[in-house]
């Protein structure tokens, strides 16, 4: 019984050591945003949905560009607070937008 445990807990510890980090970091040099090819952003799914210009997703030790994109509230009256840059000491790091 007691090697079935230790067997279930390290399954368990194994698991969520594979799961995928979204921690932020810092980078020293920020990253340019890509040129956009098309300009037209499509139209919306929904009258509630609201669009998120720009956002950028850590990946392989930098931040990459993820393209303009249509959001749906979590909630009635959720207002969106779009992303951006933030300077530290360190460096500058991508403050993800998020639902207030």
């Amino acid at each position: 019984m007691m090697k079935l445990s230790k067997t279930l807990v390290l399954l368990l510890l194994l698991s969520l050591g594979g799961a995928k980090s979204y921690a932020q970091f810092v980078v020293r040099i920020r990253p340019e945003r890509p040129v956009r090819v098309i300009n037209r952003r499509p139209p919306p799914p929904s009258r509630d949905h609201v669009w998120v210009e720009e956002d950028w997703v850590p990946q392989n030790g930098t931040y990459v560009w993820h393209g303009g994109y249509w959001a749906a509230p979590p909630r009635h009256g959720a207002i969106y607070v779009q992303g951006h840059w933030k300077d530290t000491r360190r460096g500058t790091m991508w403050i993800p937008g998020h639902w207030r």
